[in-house]
This record gives C-alpha cells, sequence and structure tokens, in this order.
C-alpha cells in the first residue's frame, strides 16, 4: 500500500475524461500526498478549495478549458502532449497510473508543453474544423456524382467547377438516357453541392473578417504564401505564446516539416519529413508554399 505524507501539494497530475477524472498529488520532495477519483461534476468545486499548486494534464479534449478554470482559481497549469507522457505509465494502464504519469512527467526539466488556447483561438480553430468538414463532404459529393455518372457512359473531367458547369447540362439533356428517377435524385446532389458551397463561402467570409481586424494575422499575411485562413490558423494553434519556440525552425518541427532522423553511432540519417503536429495546419502551409512557386518563374 502506498504511504501518503501530509506535506502540503505542490504537483498534481489530472487524468482526464467526461465522467471519471482521477488526482495524484505530490508534495515538495515528489512523495505521494494524495490520489483519487473525482466526477467531473465535482472537480471544479474540488479544485477551487485547493490552495494554488503545479496543475498537468494531458492536452486531451477538454483540456484547454480545464486549464482556463484552474488558472481563474489561481494554480499554475501545464498542458503535456499525450505521446511524452507514456513513457512514464509503470505498469498496467489505468486512470490512477495515468494521473501519476502526468504528475512525473511535468516534473521533468526538459519536457515540452502544450499552450493553453484562449476562448478566441478555440473559436477560430472550431470555424477551421466546421470549413474543413464542409469541404470534404463537397468533396466526396462531387466524386459521387463523377462516378455515378460514369456508371451511365456520362464522363465528366474532375474539379469541382468543371462538375458544377456541366451538371446543369446534363439534367437538361433529355437524350442522354438518363431515367426520370435518376434525373430527380441527381437534380437533388446538385442543390446539395450548392448548398455546401454556401456552407464554405460562409466560413470564409468569416475567416476574412477575423484576419482583416486582427494585427498579428495583418503580419502574418505580409508572407508570401499566407492568407487569411493560414494566418487565422496559425493563430488558434500557436497564439500569442511564441516563446515556446526557440526559433522558426523548432515551428517547423512542431508542425512535422523538417526531416525526421534516425542516426546512430555518429551517423546521420535524415528521411522524409516528420508529418507530427497539426495535419490541418501543415496541409494549409504547403499548399501556400506551392501557389508561390506557381508565380515564382513568371514575369
Amino acid at each position: 500500500m502506498t504511504k501518503f505524507s501530509k506535506e502540503p501539494v505542490v504537483t498534481m497530475g489530472i487524468d482526464l475524461a467526461k465522467n471519471s477524472m482521477h488526482v495524484y498529488g505530490v508534495d515538495a520532495q515528489g512523495h505521494p500526498v494524495l490520489s483519487k477519483k473525482v466526477t467531473g461534476g465535482k472537480l471544479s468545486a474540488f479544485m477551487a478549495n485547493r490552495p494554488p499548486c503545479l496543475v498537468a494534464m494531458e492536452a486531451c479534449g477538454s483540456a484547454h478549458h480545464w486549464a482556463r478554470v484552474f488558472r481563474g482559481f489561481g494554480h499554475e497549469v501545464r498542458l503535456i502532449a499525450p505521446q511524452f507522457v507514456k513513457p512514464f505509465v509503470k505498469s498496467n494502464k489505468n486512470d490512477a497510473v495515468d494521473a501519476e504519469a502526468i504528475c512525473e512527467a511535468v516534473q521533468r526539466p526538459n519536457m515540452r508543453f502544450v499552450a493553453v488556447k484562449t476562448v478566441e483561438q478555440q473559436d477560430i480553430q472550431a470555424l477551421h474544423r466546421m470549413r474543413s468538414l464542409t469541404v470534404e463532404r463537397r468533396t466526396a459529393q462531387v466524386n459521387q456524382v463523377r462516378g455515378l455518372l460514369l456508371e451511365y457512359g456520362i464522363e465528366i473531367p474532375q474539379g469541382r467547377a468543371t462538375l458544377m458547369r456541366c451538371l446543369p447540362e446534363i439534367l437538361e439533356d433529355a437524350e442522354n438516357g438518363l431515367s426520370e428517377r435518376f434525373r430527380a435524385e441527381l437534380n437533388r446532389l446538385l442543390e446539395e453541392l450548392r448548398h455546401l458551397d454556401a456552407q464554405v463561402a460562409h466560413f470564409d467570409t468569416q475567416i476574412q473578417v477575423i484576419a482583416q481586424s486582427d494585427e498579428t494575422a495583418q503580419r502574418l499575411m505580409t508572407i508570401p504564401g499566407i492568407g487569411a485562413l493560414i494566418a487565422t490558423a496559425l493563430m488558434a494553434a500557436v497564439g500569442e505564446d511564441v516563446g515556446l519556440f526557440r526559433n522558426g525552425r523548432a515551428l517547423a518541427a512542431w508542425l512535422g516539416l523538417v526531416p525526421r532522423q534516425h542516426s546512430t553511432g555518429g551517423r546521420e540519417r535524415l528521411l522524409g519529413i516528420s508529418k507530427r503536429g497539426d495535419v490541418y495546419l501543415r496541409q494549409l502551409i504547403i499548399h501556400g508554399a506551392r501557389a508561390v512557386l506557381r508565380w515564382v518563374e513568371r514575369p
């Protein structure tokens, strides 16, 4: 049985979940002080009654919300990426062991932390996530329409703009052999595509408004290849706490844009880009770079 110290809690690790959470705390010498299961509804009151201490959590769902709440109670909060916590998990995995691992990981001097997002950052990120899902749905719908028409011997070249131009003509052509039933369903898919176009346009407008009203976004947009989408996505992901990165290469490594390394015995071996970090943000930046390269050799 673990012997608990009677000293005050200095560092606390919390394993978050939807309903059941586990809290593990240690004193200044690293000796365990408490290990307790807390329901989600009582966690806020539990932390409000605790003296200020260092609180660590994995950067997972609801972590940024709880971080803001705990900071309001006077606690110092650190978020850690789950992959950096895993090496500290001992033996079998359960909530108590996970909370202990988080508590131990945050005490490492070279540990890397995730910046706590503000409500404004999460708003911007939510807009990007909703836009990204809508674009994926629209692309899937375009591909489905092209595939269905190909089964009827009607081929449409690739590209959403091409399909939106050709589809009304196909619907009006009475000699192409399409049945009335399929023609009606195809018309419904066309209306759905127009609705998805309107949704994407709405999200683009909202993102443009944010970019035009934010000084940081305006500075980012002076960089070739960076527009409103990339600028606001960077703001949402990084925020104002750029001190987490020592230099530009550190940010590039965080985005997964630097070579993956597999070196040993003094022999350096660099592979392709690591593809770590935010997949969506990296995709936007690569597309922005490609857009710049298209204009490099033009007069």
